[in-house]
């Protein structure tokens, strides 16, 4: 009989071991050194049996390796957005596809949004982000209308634009924006922003996962001269208006043949004196 007790003890350790390692014998000897019983039972194995009954699933936690968290309340969406100001007109372009790592979410969605009757934001990065931005310039230009009686003019939009941004810069909009229109004089104007609102007055300007293909095409075609140049130079580029969208249109094909995060439609926003014109053309959909 005592033989076959141990035979039993022997058995029923050697089974805990292999499921659940050592972790019920250190609790059963630290509960036994504060001669404390389990439920009143004196036998070795049930015991042990009514410990990892009592214990549950945190006991087999004890045993897994540690994992390292990786939850972050942020997505890139990808897409790319383009903004170009010419002398009388500014054309602001963007895809329209919106991504999540190698899945398409959607592939009609616009990054462009009306501000004002002269001045349009293009947004790429964390879509829920930009949504939120949208609305809340929408509602500061809505309380600017009814304290001045006029719309907001490009120029104090793209300061608002950069006060909101700066204002969450310990959780930011992780929105990357350009915005672009007609200046009070009636010339184009681009303004490019960084995730916190630091702002610059160009010519032209790319943001989004396609930038690092498309500003370096910009730039060979367009030269904007040097900030650090004296006197201050203008920044609108010389292009006209047709050729400024043909431009867009070829920089837009060639960076959907490299950027997976770029493609399905083409949506352009000419604004001139005459409003604001949208057109559209098809890039690659794989």
């Amino acid at each position: 009989m005592e033989q076959q007790i141990k035979s039993q003890n022997r058995s029923c350790t050697e089974a805990i071991l292999a499921r659940y390692g050592k972790a019920p014998f250190f609790f059963f000897f630290l509960l036994r050194k504060l001669k404390i019983q389990i439920c009143g039972i004196k036998s070795f194995a049930s015991q042990i049996a009514v410990l990892i009954f009592l214990l549950g699933r945190p006991l087999v936690l004890i045993t897994m390796p540690k994992q390292q968290a990786n939850w972050s309340p942020y997505d890139n969406n990808g897409g790319s957005c383009v903004a170009i100001a010419g002398a009388d007109y500014c054309v602001i372009a963007a895809d329209t596809r919106m991504s999540t790592g190698y899945n398409i979410l959607t592939r009609d969605y616009s990054k462009i949004c009306k501000l004002a009757n002269k001045c349009v934001m293009a947004s790429s990065g964390f879509q829920a982000d930009v949504k939120a931005l949208q609305k809340h310039l929408a509602a500061r230009h809505l309380i600017y209308q009814h304290q001045h009686n006029k719309q907001m003019s490009c120029p104090a939009m793209a300061q608002l634009l950069s006060n909101t941004l700066y204002y969450k810069r310990f959780f930011p909009y992780y929105s990357f924006n350009v915005l672009g229109g007609l200046d009070n004089e009636g010339k184009g104007c681009v303004f490019t922003y960084d995730a916190v609102g630091s702002y610059e007055k160009v010519g032209y300007s790319s943001q989004g996962s396609g930038s690092t293909l498309i500003m370096p095409f910009l730039d060979n075609q367009l030269k904007s001269p040097s900030p650090l140049l004296l006197p201050v130079q203008d920044a609108v580029t010389p292009l006209a208006e047709a050729e400024a969208v043909d431009l867009v249109k070829t920089v837009f094909a060639s960076a959907s043949e490299r950027d997976i995060y770029t493609g399905d439609k083409l949506e352009i926003v000419v604004i001139n004196a005459d409003g604001i014109n949208r057109e559209y053309m098809d890039l690659r959909k794989d």
